[in-house]
């Protein structure tokens, strides 16, 4: 039932009335004509009078509150403006869950907000902290040359070839924050087109065979079956997720492991599993490897070398793919990660071209 302010003064009014005419009917000598006035004048005057001060004074004011949320809301959280007012029954109510929901999310981007402000001291302190490092290790080397060590030949060279190494690493991080920053921000477009993920994870395979050889590291396909797997995904991008984590695999593996590439196929999505048995990944640590900067082991880190930006560019490829990466890890048991991504159907055109047909998965 809607308690309109007319009909919140109808039913006052009707209660003043009755009351008045009953406490009149228990007074000698007042006839029924009397009361009648006196009913319909108690009713008339009641209705306007609480007509005038539920509606004035409380409605338009409530409305007048509901309308000042409502244009915070549109501008805070752009949400489509209503061209109703408060119409419930309880406008108290309705205007109090108003102020509930507007704080609520109000709170949560506050909240927010403080984590983002947590994230860049952080960001900045590391950011600082990895730059420091390789900039004042070469400027040493340079320095000691310039104040007279450049006379004996073997500790020139020595230095300078030191002195390239962590500029080359100084190098490297920038380009990884410049492609981490132009993934962010949606300025590289991935091109996709079909790809043989298989044949991709071959050749890093060959590319990382010294430092899997320095370890004694294996590397396995797995179905072995499986001549190509034919997904659609942009080919230089995907080269960099696999590469970065079949190499994180060997390094941070046990020696003389393996490191495993799994394909599973499905009607629609393949689904890529890169899997260790290495040491594994602490639980603690899980939800925050794909965070900038994080290292679970910082010393060890430092001695097999990275920027620390590997699993954070392979989050934001894969997310630019409409895809997520998973992580499961046990200790002393290993470590996977896996992601999908869509099948690519590859027909030939012709016996006598090398061309493909490709035709989409439908979503």
């Amino acid at each position: 039932m809607s308690l309109s302010p007319r009909f919140i003064a109808f039913i006052l009014a009707v209660l003043i009335s009755l009351i008045t005419t009953s406490f009149l009917a228990f007074v000698e000598g007042v006839s029924r004509g009397m009361m009648f006035v006196s009913a319909i004048s108690a009713f008339i005057s009641s209705f306007f009078l609480v007509l005038y001060t539920v509606d004035i004074l409380v409605f338009r004011e409530v409305n007048k509150m509901y309308r000042t949320i409502h244009k915070l809301k549109m501008k805070d959280f752009n949400l489509a403006p209503r061209k109703k007012l408060i119409t419930e029954s309880n406008p108290l109510k309705t205007i109090n869950d108003e102020i509930f929901v507007y704080v609520t999310k109000k709170q949560k981007e506050i909240d927010e907000l403080k984590k983002l402000e947590l994230f860049r001291r952080e960001f900045l302190a590391d950011v600082s902290h990895e730059f420091k490092t390789p900039i004042f290790a070469a400027q040493g080397f340079i320095h000691t040359l310039l104040d007279g060590a450049m006379e004996d030949e073997n500790v020139r060279e020595r230095f300078l070839i030191k002195a390239a190494k962590n500029l080359d690493s100084l190098d490297v991080l920038v380009k990884d924050l410049l492609v981490l920053s132009q993934m962010e921000t949606g300025d590289i477009k991935m091109n996709i087109a079909p790809i043989d993920i298989r044949l991709l994870a071959m050749n890093i395979f060959s590319r990382l065979e010294n430092i899997a050889k320095d370890k004694d590291v294996t590397f396995k396909v797995k179905p072995d079956e499986l001549a190509e797997v034919w997904v659609l995904a942009d080919a230089d991008r995907m080269e960099q997720v696999m590469l970065n984590l079949i190499e994180n695999a060997v390094k941070y593996g046990n020696e003389g492991g393996k490191v495993i590439v799994h394909f599973s196929e499905g009607k629609k999505f393949v689904e890529i599993a890169v899997r260790d048995n290495g040491p594994g990944i602490p639980h603690e640590h899980l939800n925050r490897i794909f965070e900038r900067f994080y290292r679970i082991d910082k010393s060890r880190s430092k001695e097999i070398g990275g920027t620390g930006l590997g699993l954070a560019i392979v989050k934001h490829i894969l997310n630019a793919h409409d895809t997520k990466i998973a992580v499961m890890s046990k200790p002393e048991k290993g470590t996977t990660f896996s992601f999908k991504l869509e099948k690519a159907y590859i027909s030939p055109v012709s016996e006598h071209t090398p061309e493909v047909a490709v035709t989409q998965a439908n979503p």
